[in-house]
């Protein structure tokens, strides 16, 4: 009798579980939290964006004017021609897009040979010199500002838009990405394989290893050609005529003007933020898929 009421009893564990219904339920309500959170995210960094491109088509006036308000206002055509006056903005639009596409393209060809020697040759002090390199991400950029203009002075490069962009082509994040990427993604056989049939080290690279990086060569594209289009600092030192300035370089030099226009202003950026999301919508999934393809091994 005992054993038999002690077998019907339920014990304590299975009596606090939850029914399906329960878990159900909660499982929703979780995905309904995480909808809003991500939408809300989604809001606070569109919006920005979307209010740069409404203050461009206002004058000073109501852009100053009180009250918040979404109309979009008819001062767009005025606004740029002002643009046009006060600065070369397709000339700088221009030198960035030069800056941007070649330092981008040398950057892949240099990072990936880098990252190509670390992940396939062995030869000595190979871990603590890229222990150094990975280490060296964690120095401050403005920290170099001063050697950076010291040397490119000493170079002759002065208002010379490779001094701009060739320096940072060959990057420790751009070479460590590529690195882990051929050690996780690139088998050894195949390596094995190309050696036998006879193809040297350039054409193992070649052809054999950098097909096989589309989607780690589209991330680094899109790193890179984001702080290419947005370096600031670095123009700013070098660059000292208006004709040679790039575009964030040349917003920046009307904004001490008296009655600066701020809708023309508004309108440059809009207009100079275009590339980058053309960019990322073209690369985008191939950058995700660069992101993940090193995290799992096997």
């Amino acid at each position: 009798m005992l054993a038999n009421s002690l077998e019907k009893k339920p014990s304590g564990l299975s009596a606090l579980k939850p029914s399906d219904q329960t878990i159900a339920v909660m499982t929703k309500l979780a995905m309904i939290v995480l909808a809003f959170i991500l939408i809300i995210s989604a809001i606070v960094t569109v919006f920005p964006f979307v209010w740069s491109a409404l203050l461009s088509t206002r004058d000073r006036t109501e852009i100053f004017g009180s009250g918040i308000s979404f109309a979009i206002g008819d001062s767009l055509a005025i606004n740029y021609a002002k643009l046009q006056e006060i600065m070369p903005f397709w000339q700088a639009m221009f030198n960035s897009i030069y800056v941007a596409f070649l330092g981008t393209a040398v950057s892949l060809l240099f990072c990936s040979m880098g990252g190509y020697a670390f992940g396939v040759f062995q030869f000595k002090g190979k871990k603590l010199i890229f222990g150094m390199l990975v280490g060296s991400m964690m120095i401050p950029p403005v920290l170099s500002l001063i050697p950076y203009f010291m040397i490119i002075k000493f170079l002759g490069l002065l208002d010379n838009h490779i001094a701009v962009w060739l320096p940072f082509t060959t990057t420790p994040f751009g070479i460590f990405l590529m690195r882990q990427h051929i050690v996780a993604s690139v088998p050894k056989e195949l390596l094995e394989a190309a050696k036998l049939d006879g193809a040297g080290q350039l054409r193992t690279y070649w052809s054999v290893v950098l097909p096989l990086m589309k989607p780690a060569l589209a991330t680094l594209a899109i790193v890179q050609f984001v702080f290419f289009w947005n370096m600031f600092m670095q123009p700013l030192v070098v660059l000292t005529t208006p004709e040679n300035y790039v575009i964030t370089q040349a917003l920046r030099s009307v904004q001490g003007i008296p009655n600066t226009p701020w809708g023309a202003v508004m309108l440059g950026t809009t207009i100079s933020i275009l590339p980058l999301v053309v960019t990322y919508l073209f690369a985008s999934k191939q950058m995700i898929s660069g992101l993940t393809s090193g995290a799992v091994k096997g």
